[in-house]
């Protein structure tokens, strides 16, 4: 996932957006906390295996946290490209719901089971509420209001309810399973809870 590292406007970053030097920290970053954990690496640790100086890493980013977010910013806008495009595949408001609710859990378990780093970096995303983590929360609210009112407009869903307190409600209800801190927790009754998540939903919007 991580081979192709692309820039994002993420905070915390300094100088030349486009600077090949600031790929370069960021791919050696995901390399090192990867073997060793995000928590555990720190800004000294980093610059001794890139071979770089702290002081030159501090030219292209402020904190250690600016490079989490801009790994973490990376994989969560991968996330929710395959998010739209899995979605799009859908037939029906009803049907791009569920695969929105799947794909969005099975990717937090592929990540959880196959690559529990970056799973780490983006607990910490989510725990200390990194700009990263919060666009991604948002991203995926205005993917939900669209299939809502595509529903509401096909009539499979109901009209009555305003459109942000019914996205509220369910980002709510697909937490346990979006939240990466929570969704460890979780991972023994699923798909049991996944599927009647889902259903549980998709009742609650019928018309």
């Amino acid at each position: 996932m991580m081979n192709d590292l692309q820039e994002s406007p993420v905070d915390g970053q300094r100088g030349p957006a486009d600077h090949n030097i600031r790929e370069q920290i960021i791919a050696a970053a995901y390399d090192h906390f990867a073997h060793y954990g995000y928590g555990k690496t720190t800004v000294s640790d980093l610059a001794k295996a890139i071979g770089f100086s702290k002081a030159y890493i501090y030219k292209f980013f402020d904190s250690k946290q600016a490079i989490g977010e801009a790994i973490c910013s990376n994989f969560l806008s991968e996330i929710i490209v395959t998010l739209e495009e899995s979605v799009s595949s859908g037939r029906s408001a009803t049907e791009k719901f569920r695969i929105m609710a799947e794909t969005l859990t099975d990717t937090g378990v592929f990540l959880f089971s196959n690559d529990r780093k970056l799973y780490d970096i983006a607990i910490h995303s989510c725990t200390e509420k990194w700009s990263s983590s919060l666009k991604y929360i948002e991203n995926i609210e205005h993917i939900l209001a669209r299939i809502i009112l595509e529903g509401r407009e096909s009539g499979e869903f109901e009209r009555k309810t305003p459109l942000d307190e019914t996205c509220r409600a369910i980002m709510g209800a697909m937490k346990p399973f979006v939240n990466p801190v929570m969704l460890q927790y979780n991972l023994d009754d699923l798909p049991r809870d996944k599927n009647e998540m889902i259903s549980l939903v998709l009742r609650s919007l019928a018309p």
